[in-house]
C-alpha cells in the first residue's frame, strides 16, 4: 500500500481485506439499496388504510408512491456529482442518515402533508443510492464475473419487496399503517455500521473526493425537476381537470425537456472547449450516441413504466378488486418474490455467457404474459383464484429475473470506466421517470375504466365491472412491456 495512502481509501482497504472485499463492498451497499426499495414498494399495502386514516381520495392517496418516485427520480441525477465531491462513505452514509429520518418522521406524523414530506424526503435519499451498485459492479468487478456480481445483488435486493409486502401486510393488520414506515430502520443502522468498515472515503476509480471540484448544475436540475412534476402532475389531472390545465401542465413538461436538452448540449461544449469551466452536465447526452446504450435506456424507461406501475396496481387490484386483507396480499405475493430471487442468481451467471438482447427480450415476454393473463381470475372460487394470483404473479417475476441483472450491465459494458457513473446515474434515471409515470398512468387508466364502468373503487364486494378495469388496465400493461421488445431486441451485438 502507498505511504501517502489514507486509512479508508479504496487501495487501503483493498490490502487489507484482500480479493474478497469487492464482495464486502457490493453486501454493504446492498443492505442499503434494499432499505431504499424497501421503502418504495412497502408503502403501497397501507394505501387503502392511509385513504380511510386521512379520509383521502385514490388519487392523493396516490401521491404517497408518486411523490416518493418523482423525487428519487430527480436526485438520481446528482450522484455523480456527490460520489466525486464527497466520495462513497460520505454520499452513502449521509443517504442512508436521510431515509431512517424520512421512516422515523412519517411513522410519527399526524397530517397527511407530513407524511408527503417524509416520503419525499425518503425518495431523495433513495435515489442517490440506487445507481452506486452498478458503479462500483462496472468498477470493481472483470467482466466475466459482472453479471455473476450482478445477479447475487439482484438476488439480495429483491428480498426487499418479496418480503416487504408480507410483513408489511402483517404490521397493517396487527398494528396499523404507521408501522411499515419503521421497516427501514434497522436497515439503515445496520448499513450505517457497514459503511464504516467497508465503504471507501474516495470517489469512483480510487480518486481522492474534491470538495472544490465541478460545481452542481443546479439549472439542469431545476428544469429536470419541473419537467419531471409537470409531467407528473399534468398526468394526474388528466383524471378529472380541465383540458386547459391538463394541457398547460404537459406543455410544461414539454418546454422544461427542451431547455433541459438546450442547456446539457451546451454545458457539454462549454466543458470541452474549457475544461476549467467549472459546472459538468448533469446528463451527458453524448452517452446516447452508443446505440447499445441508446436501446437499453429506451427498454429502461418502458420497464420502469411496468414494473413500478404493477408494483402500485397489484395489491390495490387484491384488497379492492378481490376484498382480500393485507396479510393475505402479503402471502401471494411472497412465493413470487422468492422465486425472483432464484431467478436473478440463475440469470446473472447466464448474462456473463448469453446476450444481453435474448435475455432480456425473453423476461419482457414472461412479464408482458403475466400481465395478459390476469384477466383470466375473475370471480372464481376462493381456492382457484388465489391459485392463479400466485402463478401469474411467479410469471411476471420469473420475467423480471431475466431482465434486471442484464440490462444495466450490458448496456453499460463497452462504456469507458470514467463514464461508468454518469451512465448509471441516467439510466437509473430513466428507468425511475418510467416508474414514476407507471404509477400515476396505472392510476389514471384505473380511474378512467372504472368510471366508463359506472363502479367506483372502494373495498366493498367484489363486482364484475370493478374487476373488469383492473383487467383492463393489466392489459395496457402487457401492451407496453411489448411495445419494449422492440428496443431489446436492438441490444444484440452488431
Amino acid at each position: 500500500m502507498p505511504d501517502n495512502a489514507p486509512p479508508n481509501s479504496l487501495i487501503a482497504l483493498r490490502e487489507r481485506y484482500g480479493e474478497r472485499y469487492r464482495w464486502l463492498l457490493l453486501f454493504s451497499v446492498m443492505v442499503g439499496t434494499m432499505a431504499s426499495i424497501m421503502s418504495s414498494t412497502i408503502i403501497n399495502v397501507a394505501i387503502p388504510d392511509l385513504s380511510l386514516h386521512f379520509s383521502l381520495g385514490q388519487e392523493r392517496a396516490q401521491w404517497v408512491s408518486s411523490g416518493f418516485m418523482a423525487a428519487m427520480t430527480v436526485s438520481m441525477l446528482t450522484t455523480p456529482w456527490l460520489l466525486a465531491r464527497y466520495g462513497y462513505r460520505r454520499t452513502y452514509s449521509g443517504c442512508m442518515w436521510l431515509l431512517m429520518a424520512g421512516g422515523v418522521a412519517g411513522g410519527f406524523a399526524t397530517d397527511f402533508s407530513l407524511v408527503l414530506a417524509a416520503r419525499v424526503a425518503e425518495g431523495l435519499a433513495a435515489g442517490v443510492v440506487q445507481p452506486i451498485p452498478a458503479i462500483i459492479i462496472l468498477r470493481a468487478f472483470e467482466p466475466s464475473e459482472q453479471g455473476r456480481a450482478s445477479g447475487l445483488f439482484g438476488m439480495g435486493v429483491v428480498l426487499a419487496p418479496a418480503l416487504g409486502p408480507s410483513i408489511g401486510g402483517l404490521l397493517v393488520d396487527g398494528f396499523g399503517w404507521r408501522s411499515i414506515f419503521f421497516m427501514v430502520v434497522p436497515f439503515c443502522l445496520a448499513s450505517l455500521w457497514l459503511a464504516r468498515r467497508f465503504v471507501p472515503v474516495t470517489a469512483p476509480g480510487g480518486a481522492a473526493a474534491n470538495a472544490q471540484g465541478a460545481a452542481l448544475d443546479w439549472r439542469g436540475l431545476l428544469l429536470a425537476t419541473v419537467g419531471t412534476l409537470c409531467l407528473l402532475n399534468g398526468l394526474v389531472a388528466l383524471q378529472g381537470d380541465t383540458a386547459g390545465s391538463v394541457g398547460l401542465l404537459l406543455l410544461g413538461a414539454a418546454l422544461a425537456v427542451l431547455a433541459f436538452v438546450w442547456l446539457q448540449r451546451r454545458t457539454l461544449k462549454q466543458r470541452l472547449l474549457r475544461p476549467d469551466a467549472g459546472v459538468d452536465p448533469l446528463m451527458n447526452l453524448s452517452l446516447f450516441a452508443d446505440r447499445r446504450y441508446a436501446m437499453g435506456s429506451i427498454v429502461a424507461f418502458i420497464y420502469g413504466t411496468a414494473l413500478f406501475g404493477s408494483t402500485y396496481l397489484l395489491p390495490v387490484y387484491m384488497q379492492m378488486g378481490l376484498g382480500l386483507s393485507p396479510s393475505h396480499v402479503g402471502a401471494i405475493l411472497l412465493p413470487a418474490g422468492l422465486m425472483l430471487a432464484g431467478t436473478i442468481a440463475v440469470a446473472g451467471r447466464l448474462a456473463d455467457h448469453q446476450p444481453t438482447h435474448r435475455l432480456v427480450s425473453i423476461g419482457l415476454l414472461l412479464l408482458a404474459a403475466s400481465f395478459a393473463l390476469m384477466p383470466t381470475i375473475g370471480l372464481r372460487g376462493a381456492g382457484q383464484t388465489l391459485a392463479m394470483l400466485v402463478i401469474w404473479a411467479t410469471l411476471g417475476r420469473i420475467g423480471l429475473g431475466f431482465i434486471l441483472p442484464s440490462l444495466n450491465v450490458g448496456a453499460m459494458r463497452s462504456m469507458q470506466k470514467i463514464h461508468i457513473p454518469q451512465g448509471s446515474s441516467v439510466i437509473n434515471f430513466l428507468r425511475m421517470l418510467g416508474g414514476a409515470a407507471g404509477v400515476s398512468l396505472c392510476g389514471i387508466v384505473l380511474e378512467w375504466r372504472i368510471a366508463a364502468h359506472g363502479a367506483q373503487l372502494d373495498t366493498s364486494s367484489t363486482s364484475l365491472a370493478r374487476l373488469a378495469a383492473f383487467d383492463e388496465t393489466f392489459l395496457m400493461l402487457a401492451a407496453v412491456c411489448a411495445l419494449a421488445l422492440i428496443a431489446a431486441w436492438k441490444l444484440r451485438d452488431r
